[in-house]
């Protein structure tokens, strides 16, 4: 069993592509090393959005727990230092398999 988490963002004007260069240098680094995958993500430009998905092997519990201990690891923080909030506003949620 995994869990997805689906995340929405809605990025700064000016900022979309200072944001997409930092989250493909960072995010396939940090959050694999801290026991997630990426499944997908994607971007409209035209828009400034950029919505992924990031997966856990475990339940929801499983997932929060792990996601606690990314938010403060070293890892996540060296990501972030000195980086400016880019992103305006987010939609993040757990999501379920429509398919099955």
């Amino acid at each position: 069993m995994k869990t997805i988490q689906l995340r929405r963002y809605t990025i700064v004007d000016g900022e979309y592509e200072a944001f997409v260069a930092w989250w493909k240098e960072w995010m396939p680094r940090v959050r694999p090393e801290a026991g997630f995958a990426i499944e997908f993500a994607y971007g409209v430009p035209e828009t400034n959005e950029f919505v992924w998905a990031v997966s856990a092997e475990g339940d929801r519990d499983a997932f929060v727990e792990r996601e606690a201990a990314y938010l403060v690891s070293p890892e996540r923080a060296a990501a972030f230092d000195g980086v400016p909030q880019r992103v305006a506003a987010s939609v993040i949620g757990f999501v379920d398999d429509a398919q099955a």
